[in-house]
């Protein structure tokens, strides 16, 4: 890693909007558990490509991610009742990526905001069903699938997986595992993708080795901030900023 990866970034500006913008989604994620991808994508297609936004986030995401999916002794327990979701998600995410190609234009605008929209709209006023425990393989095949597809289209991968795995009813440390687990693969499965549609090159993903840093610290800031905020009042703040945004980019979508 140099500077030379940078540039791939362009401006100073351009860097320091990014670096603020990677602080600002490891505040979110060390906050409410989530949304590192979600905030990331949403606040950089607005200054960047779509597919160059999805880049920067792989390395933060992963890494966030990885830890998020401890404790190890459980894994395995988890993965049993996960594998066909996770399964979908490698499936839908890399054949999605073959079938539209990497996220680019005013389509993959619109397809972000309507994806922010509905995550917030689930955030804020949500309550999934309980999934019958003979179905759990079946339908989170199905419900991976359409994550994938969603993820290689805008590079957020928490709808429709994050609401199904709430409706697995999973304990609150099971339910913060899975989606550790979940995004884990859906950033590896990105990855894949973006490297299929040649958006990940080597200095693409130096780039985001040294995003890292600013995510982890905000990620921090995050966590210590938890201790003396409502969760659920900065959720909803959150949620609402974030239907905003998906609105705003939906419109300059279908304007442009």
């Amino acid at each position: 890693m140099n500077l030379h990866d940078l540039s791939v970034i362009g401006t100073p500006a351009l860097l320091a909007t990014t670096v603020a913008v990677f602080i600002l989604a490891g505040v979110v994620k060390g906050v409410v558990g989530l949304g590192l991808p979600t905030i990331s994508m949403a606040m950089l297609a607005l200054v960047m490509a779509p597919a160059q936004a999805a880049a920067l986030l792989i390395v933060p995401s992963l890494i966030t991610n990885l830890w998020q999916a401890r404790p190890w002794p459980t894994l395995m327990q988890v993965l049993r009742r996960t594998g066909s979701l996770q399964a979908g998600v490698c499936v839908g995410t890399i054949a999605g990526a073959l079938w539209l190609g990497a996220p680019a234009g005013h389509w993959a605008s619109v397809c972000l905001g309507v994806a922010l929209v509905l995550y917030a709209a689930w955030g804020l006023f949500g309550k999934p069903p309980t999934v019958p425990a003979q179905r759990e393989g079946a339908l989170g095949a199905v419900v991976g699938l359409a994550t994938g597809v969603v993820t290689a289209a805008t590079g957020v991968f928490v709808i429709p997986a994050v609401p199904y795995l709430q409706a697995l009813r999973l304990d609150k440390d099971g339910l913060i595992q899975a989606m550790g687990i979940s995004f884990t693969v859906s950033t590896v499965a990105l990855a894949a993708g973006l490297w299929l549609n040649g958006s990940y090159t080597p200095d693409a993903a130096g780039a985001s080795v040294l995003m890292l840093l600013p995510a982890l610290a905000g990620m921090a800031l995050g966590q210590w901030l938890r201790d003396r905020l409502s969760p659920r009042a900065f959720k909803q703040c959150f949620m609402v900023s974030l239907a905003l945004l998906g609105a705003y980019q939906v419109a300059q979508g279908l304007a442009g």
